[in-house]
């Protein structure tokens, strides 16, 4: 599993970020102080606080250089 810390501050953001997600076969999950949600559901994501950072868990182990080149624009350095 690697974790990595994203921001999803845009409606448009959150919408292509779910769409760039769905093509992947893996498990994300997205963390936010006590919530964890699924990161493929857009209705759970515009449930947490998108003013903040919030941490991406990629349950992967093979495909994480090709997961984290797709989630680039999303990812905070």
């Amino acid at each position: 599993m690697k974790t990595v810390q994203i921001s999803l501050n845009s409606i448009d953001k959150v919408k292509s970020f779910v769409n760039d997600i769905t093509k992947f076969d893996y498990d994300f999950d997205l963390v936010s102080g006590r919530y964890v949600i699924d990161a493929k559901s857009i209705m759970g994501i515009f449930s947490l606080d998108l003013s903040k950072p919030i941490d991406l868990n990629i349950h992967a182990e093979d495909d994480v250089n090709s997961i984290l080149d797709t989630l680039k624009p999303y990812i905070i350095e």
